[in-house]
């Protein structure tokens, strides 16, 4: 590719898929048993929600600045200018650190052109951009069309997920204590979205199969063009869940294409095992 595209894991997409398609990577840090891994390098998605179905605590931070610098010195000797599609600024700080590490890398490689978009996307949402990206970028589109496309792909992203457990979203301070003990009892299944970065509560219904009928209505009412689209379904460690969830919108919508994948260490730490999460664009852009 004539220009470099670089994601960070907060994009859900496979280890092998980046490898695949050159795409540059920028691993959050997972942090278990007083031991940091990289997340999906160093620790699989499955030992993570493994270790908080046995009650243990899994935290995250950012990418590594260190080697984060690395990586954008490493792009800038490369010569080839560089799109970073970045985790949204609202969930993790590391949009704002690779804003002040780009500083750095230009002061030494004033000529390196290197774009950071803030995706105020999460999980698959993010992963169908840097995918997309990496498809526009090896069929070489220029690179301001390339950057203006990017960003139009992220301001019309919709994020629609469910948590199986409200427990870990009471840890994370999403949501009282209380509330999650009184949904528990009630088999109560909020459904949240993503607004300009955050997420964001939209009800809550009672059941997995309300969630699914919700899901397909709100598919429905937001969706543009989704049989032209790539459908993006992720998982905590749930494959039959989002396979059932993809029939249901075959046989609504008459869908073909979709990208299933478990979501990362770096979000199932925060969202727990049994999170269902759906993605498509709300208006189609033309690319």
């Amino acid at each position: 590719m004539s220009i470099n595209i670089v994601a960070d894991s907060g994009c859900d997409l496979p280890y092998s898929f980046l490898q695949k398609h050159y795409i540059s990577f920028l691993p959050l840090i997972v942090h278990l048993n007083g031991t940091d891994y990289e997340d999906f390098v160093t620790i699989d998605p499955k030992q993570v929600y493994e270790a908080m179905r046995k009650g243990e605590i899994v935290k995250t931070s950012q990418a590594n600045a260190l080697k984060m610098k690395e990586l954008f010195t490493e792009l800038a000797k490369d010569g080839r200018p560089a799109i970073y599609i970045a985790f949204s600024s609202q969930l993790s700080g590391t949009y704002q650190t690779a804003m002040m590490v780009r500083e750095e890398v230009l002061e030494q490689y004033p000529d390196f052109s290197l774009t950071i978009i803030d995706s105020k996307c999460a999980s698959l949402g993010l992963g169908l951009v840097v995918a997309k990206a990496s498809e526009l970028a090896q069929q070489g589109m220029p690179y301001e069309q390339l950057c203006d496309t990017i960003a139009s792909y992220c301001q019309h992203m919709e994020h629609i997920f469910t948590v199986d457990d409200l427990e870990f979203l009471a840890r994370g301070g999403r949501i009282s204590k209380a509330s999650a003990l009184v949904g528990g009892l009630l088999n109560i299944k909020p459904l949240l979205h993503v607004e300009d970065g955050k997420l964001v509560p939209l009800e809550k219904l009672r059941g997995r199969k309300k969630v699914y009928k919700r899901m397909l209505e709100l598919m429905a009412e937001r969706g543009d063009d989704l049989q032209k689209q790539v459908i993006g379904i992720s998982h905590g460690d749930d494959e039959e869940a989002a396979l059932e969830l993809k029939r249901q919108i075959e046989e609504t919508f008459g869908c073909t294409r979709f990208f299933i994948s478990p979501i990362g260490g770096a979000i199932g730490a925060h969202a727990g095992p049994g999170t269902l999460a759906l993605f498509f664009l709300n208006q189609h852009v033309e690319a």
